[in-house]
């Protein structure tokens, strides 16, 4: 097709309508050039859909940081591919994602949906996440360009940040999902150098556009887009959501008074042209599948059980052998947390959580106590119920049933529902207790709400998020009531609630919260010691909160929410052979270390947690994980800690020094290096020869089992330079062997290696380099000099 035909063709005020949402999550369609609505959502583990609800199903995989931890391009091409499918299931064109942000500080809430530390490994596995969904004709928009790399103050905050660092750490992922050919990029809240990026013109024209020859659409995180004039002359294509916002007929006014230039609407256009066309939405047939029908279930247990990373196996006590009993402690063991907080979030068909996946083991006693439970809020009602949509005079708009007792509808309402006409939701769910006594219920949402109990009101209440980010809604206030209920005793809960927008939108949330009788914490946890002392082994799973993990906010420190580390030490006191799950998307601090046999970090694991935990703890599955990000022992040890601008300003003081580079200028040792990982079997690592490109480096499986291994190659000046660090990841390679089997691997070194910035552009930084083949950062087990 000819856009430059096409174009001609429509008036300004078309053209202006093409570059702001029709609604939440779509562009308007304009049926007389054969263009339809360009559909997007929201990911990274899962595709959402335009309709937010439990209805509507979608697959789970593991948090990006667990994708990370595989090291394995060629995996996460297949989840690219597993996402593409979801997404033309559920008829979307553009997937929000992959967010390539970095680890800058171990205290960043959103890290869980970022990949690394490290701009080499957050650009390698986003450039195959990205080549994987595209090759299904599904678009990706990398995101959020660029320095959003904490959650405080997210909407205004202005990074100041060297422009070296930007370019050698910040730039350089989405230069290289560019080089992958992204269809899309999304552009950040946040400023930098006191401009914001949806009106940064120099990064996004100049960088972006002009430099890396991006032709792409660059899409403005929702609400991002603030000005007219200004972002329309910074070089943000799409404003989103619509159809409200700054654009619209301010924009065409602009365009009409010679504020902004028409040719500027056109390359809009012509980029929203050229996306359609790649995604089918452009009066052809939809593109081609990319081959197989991929099991999404089946890959989603891979996945985690490749990404799940052994950090310490004493004896060794995994993988478990000739276990009768094992004491399975946590809350998180029964109600596992599988992703992360925000806009991250789906509904998944179903949870396997660890209890499910060892109780599967029929060889195996498995005995669960619950010891603790660090959440602030009630799970929701696991019950069926149904949620009907009522207008203002209280007739039934439609009806929609749910698996549990929650409901959330953000950016379009349920298929028959009129928004203009809604007035309220109403949620009910018939329950039968199991066990009399006192029972917890709770609503969380936001708007006004009202629980009975067969009629009985229990609670009238209006509830207010704080403050006015809508991340604030995917955690809503809850409000809790008792009620006494006989067991085997059927009951009818209702929750009504009067539906409001937010700033215009669609923004329904209604969740019935449950907790049956209990005894007291402290009864609790004398339970889970006992039943760990009489266990042959002792299994406690770990987890951070959605309070703690979540987009919105930055953590306040890296301790385990609750008394779970209180927990852990006497479990460890009362059976030597205790195996700690840790259940979280970032690092957290783990004071009971030394007394523990074994250390493995799930990660948040998606829907297949417990599978695939059973997997790997029974040696179906090796971990195969090894750290994408540096794991500190204490947060007071980490270099590079801040998250809280000063006066709106947050200046990245530390240079090129993050992560690993970091902690190697501090002197200090982290309780963990990146890219540690122990495996189930042993390897060594034999010779290592090549040059500048690529090297060979060979390697043999000195165990008993097959395994597999992630080669890392480091880069390091022989010659010191103050101003860089000592070494970086160049280049990394997964191998498999059978036991006693030697490998050889090529491991590519990019000529990106050795340049560095030096403001005005790349230049070679010539010398003697030792490229440096390792287990891990600080295990470096062969080198090869090479010149450059």
């Amino acid at each position: 097709m000819d856009f430059d035909d096409v174009i001609s063709g429509l008036d300004l005020r078309t053209k202006v309508r093409m570059l702001t949402g029709a609604s939440m999550w779509a562009l308007h369609p304009v049926p007389e050039i054969g263009l339809d609505r360009l559909v997007m959502s929201d990911g990274p583990i899962g595709v959402r859909g335009e309709r937010w609800s439990a209805a509507s199903p979608s697959i789970a995989l593991p948090s990006p940081t667990a994708m990370a931890a595989t090291w394995d391009v060629g995996l996460i091409r297949r989840v690219g591919r597993l996402l593409a499918q979801e997404a033309r299931r559920k008829g979307v064109h553009v997937l929000l994602a992959p967010t390539v942000n970095l680890h800058r500080s171990p205290l960043g809430g959103r890290h869980f949906e970022c990949f690394s530390e490290d701009p080499h490994l957050t650009g390698e596995v986003a450039a195959a996440y990205v080549e994987g969904v595209q090759e299904g004709g599904v678009a990706t928009t990398p995101k959020h360009f660029v320095a959003n790399d904490s959650e405080t103050e997210r909407f205004t905050v202005s990074v100041e940040v060297s422009a070296r660092a930007l370019r050698e750490l910040y730039l350089r992922p989405f230069e290289r999902v560019v080089q992958a050919s992204a269809w899309g990029v999304m552009t950040a809240y946040n400023a930098v150098g006191g401009v914001t990026m949806s009106e940064h013109a120099d990064l996004v024209h100049g960088v972006l556009k002009g430099e890396w020859g991006f032709d792409g659409l660059v899409v403005s995180d929702w609400t991002a887009v603030r000005t007219t004039e200004a972002a329309a002359l910074g070089g943000t294509d799409v404003a989103m959501p619509g159809p409200h916002g700054p654009w619209g007929d301010k924009l065409e006014e602009a365009v009409r008074a010679g504020r902004v230039p028409e040719s500027l609407i056109d390359d809009r256009v012509r980029r929203v042209l050229r996306l359609a066309e790649r995604t089918g939405a452009l009066g052809g047939p939809p593109p081609a599948a990319a081959g197989e029908v991929i099991d999404g279930v089946a890959l989603a247990r891979e996945v985690a059980a490749r990404s799940f990373t052994l950090l310490k196996n004493d004896g060794p006590l995994l993988p478990l052998s000739g276990v009768r009993s094992v004491a399975l402690i946590g809350s998180a063991a029964r109600e596992a947390r599988v992703m992360g907080g925000g806009s991250a979030q789906v509904f998944p068909a179903r949870v396997v959580s660890p209890l499910d996946g060892l109780r599967g083991r029929d060889v195996v006693e498995v005995r669960y106590a619950r010891g603790t439970d660090p959440r602030v809020r009630l799970s929701p009602l696991a019950v069926p119920a149904t949620a009907a949509f009522l207008d203002a005079d209280g007739r039934v708009l439609a009806e929609h049933p749910l698996p549990a007792a929650e409901g959330r509808w953000i950016g379009e309402t349920p298929p028959g529902v009129d928004a203009d006409r809604l007035a309220a939701v109403r949620l009910r769910a018939a329950y039968t207790p199991e066990t009399g006594g006192r029972h917890e219920l709770s609503v969380a949402g936001a708007g006004a709400y009202t629980l009975s109990v067969d009629g009985r009101v229990l609670l009238d209440e209006t509830l207010t998020p704080g403050g006015d980010d809508p991340a604030a809604l995917l955690s809503p206030p809850e409000r809790r009531v008792t009620a006494d209920l006989d067991a085997g005793v059927t009951y009818e809960l209702e929750v009504l609630h009067r539906t409001a927008g937010f700033r215009g939108m669609v923004f329904i949330v209604c969740v019935l919260g449950h907790a049956e009788p209990s005894p007291g914490e402290d009864e609790l946890f004398a339970e889970a010691v006992r039943v760990a002392a009489g266990s042959d082994v002792a299994v406690v799973v770990a987890a951070t909160t959605p309070e703690v993990e979540s987009e919105g906010f930055d953590r306040g420190d890296l301790v385990l929410p609750g008394r779970q580390d209180e927990l852990i030490a006497a479990v460890a006191a009362a059976n030597p052979r205790t195996v700690v799950v840790v259940n979280a998307g970032s690092p957290v601090e783990m004071p009971w270390l030394d007394s523990v046999a074994a250390v493995l970090l799930t990660w948040f694991p998606g829907q297949e947690a417990g599978a695939a935990l059973a997997d790997v703890l029974f040696g179906d599955a090796e971990p195969g994980g090894r750290l994408p990000t540096t794991w500190p022992a204490r947060l007071a040890d980490a270099p590079v800690v801040n998250v809280t601008p000063d006066r709106g300003v947050m200046v990245y003081e530390e240079g090129l020094f993050i992560g690993y580079r970091a902690w190697e200028r501090s002197g200090r040792a982290p309780a963990f290096w990146f890219g540690h990982g122990l495996g189930y079997t042993t390897w060594s690592y034999d010779s290592i020869s090549g040059g500048s490109g690529s090297v060979t480096v060979r390697v043999t499986n000195t165990g008993r089992r097959r395994g597999r291994e992630v080669v890392q190659v480091y880069a390091a000046p022989v010659t010191p330079d103050p101003e860089r660090p000592a070494r970086w990841l160049a280049g990394f390679a997964v191998v498999e062997a059978e036991p006693g089997q030697s490998v050889s691997t090529v491991v590519d070194v990019p000529d990106r290696t050795f340049e560095v910035w030096d403001g005005r552009g790349w230049r070679v930084a010539s010398g003697e380099y030792l490229l440096e083949a390792a287990r891990h950062y600080a295990d470096r087990r062969l080198s090869a000099t090479v010149k450059v």
